[in-house]
């Protein structure tokens, strides 16, 4: 699934077992036991054998959100650099959790004040270089999404800074619904740019999909909210809390692919399943219709 300190190698005959080292350098091989157990395990996306020493060679590895990858794809060799996608899907998810507690109105609040620190400083700035870094790695898909969800957040901290950029306050004197249906019309730009990013995870993973999958909801429920008003002209209260409970969802399915993409068997007592699609490759692959390098099977 990913490149970890931690480095194994799935052996490819039948008594070579997954050979695990650690950072004293001590090996220990794998029961045969052991290994007929992380040989199922690994069918579902998790387990030992699921992690690859993408140093090894340039085998294509399968979809993976820990890496914010949603297609075969190959590792980076002698990497010098840390895998930034858990970074990126933590900033993301913590300024979307709060922004989320917020439209669905937990503890009677309503004013996202306090989530423009969190946009420039966490769901921002660090979100944006963790799209850098994925940029530096060769990660296309990677670099896309966090930088431009970066750029979201820093854009939503400039609409929403307070007393800062008067945004809301001139665009109100031109009309008193003018901000609310430019800041809809805004949120539905992001739900087509993330309806975009969506289709390529349909070959992915359940967790990586669902990510992207609440993600855009949470967009679209969120500009109809604001451009479907209420009798009193506000934003639509049903509305704008079906779109919080979305942004919910994404924020936790963002932990949990970043806590995939960090645990490993020699920081965890577990590894979390990713669940790859049966239609995904894969998912082929378990069952013999396609090759590991993603080649249809004679």
């Amino acid at each position: 699934m990913s490149a970890h300190a931690n480095t194994e190698h799935t052996g490819t005959l039948s008594g070579d077992y997954n050979k695990g080292t650690n950072g004293a350098g001590m090996n220990r091989e794998m029961t045969h036991e052991e290994h007929q157990t992380a040989k199922a395990a690994a069918r579902f996306g998790y387990g030992p054998l699921a992690h690859t020493n993408t140093a090894s060679s340039g085998e294509r590895l399968p979809a993976f959100g820990g890496e914010f990858q949603p297609g075969l794809y190959k590792g980076v060799k002698d990497r010098k650099f840390a895998n930034p996608a858990p970074l990126g899907l933590c900033a993301f998810a913590l300024t979307t959790f709060v922004l989320g507690l917020i439209n669905m109105g937990t503890r009677g609040l309503s004013a996202p004040n306090l989530v423009v620190g969190l946009a420039f400083g966490y769901g921002g700035l660090i979100q944006l270089l963790a799209g850098m870094w994925e940029m530096a790695v060769g990660n296309t898909f990677g670099a896309t999404a966090l930088s431009s969800y970066g750029g979201f957040w820093i854009s939503f901290g400039i609409i929403f800074t307070p007393g800062g950029f008067q945004i809301e306050s001139s665009l109100n004197t031109v009309a008193p619904t003018e901000f609310l249906d430019e800041f809809g019309l805004y949120l539905i730009g992001w739900f087509i740019f993330t309806f975009i990013l969506l289709l390529c995870t349909l070959k992915s993973t359940v967790a990586f999909f669902t990510l992207f999958f609440a993600l855009d909801m949470a967009f679209m429920l969120l500009g109809i909210g604001y451009l479907k008003r209420d009798a009193m002209g506000a934003p639509n209260p049903p509305i704008i809390k079906a779109g919080g409970f979305f942004a919910l969802l994404a924020a936790f399915m963002a932990w949990y692919n970043a806590l995939a993409g960090l645990a490993d068997d020699s920081n965890s007592f577990f590894i979390l399943p990713v669940i790859h699609f049966p239609w995904s490759v894969k998912g082929l692959q378990a069952r013999g219709k396609l090759s590991p390098d993603g080649d249809k099977n004679a």
